[in-house]
């Protein structure tokens, strides 16, 4: 079964105050990630996706962010068969970075890739 191409975009073409979905783990989300985003590990998706569809009730765009974008890819495939619009990031946090968008760690601690 064919589902056509994977919907991606570019990091800098996520618009500001986009609802962004990092299916990195808890380590990865520690260092650095995006402002406002939801985080839910992909090792914990299925038991935690309720939180997903809480959170875009009202039908926007998800934006799914792993480090380089293949996690993303498979968890972007699975939303787009549950007919939710999801795009996922190309390149995720490290095309993030490399495009200068905004990015926090924990603690307070200056955010980075890992």
């Amino acid at each position: 079964m064919n589902f056509g191409p994977l919907p991606s975009v570019d990091a800098d073409a996520v618009p500001s105050g986009g609802f962004v979905l990092d299916v990195r783990e808890d380590d990865e989300w520690a260092a650095g990630h995006v402002d406002g985003a939801l985080h839910i590990p992909m090792s914990d998706f299925v038991s935690r996706f309720g939180e997903l569809t809480e959170a875009i009730e009202d039908g926007r765009r998800v934006h799914v962010m792993c480090r380089v974008g293949g996690r993303s890819a498979q968890v972007t495939q699975y939303l787009v068969r549950q007919e939710i619009d999801a795009v996922n990031i190309d390149g995720g946090m490290q095309a993030w970075e490399r495009a200068g968008r905004p990015m926090v760690a924990d603690g307070g601690n200056p955010a980075f890739v890992l």
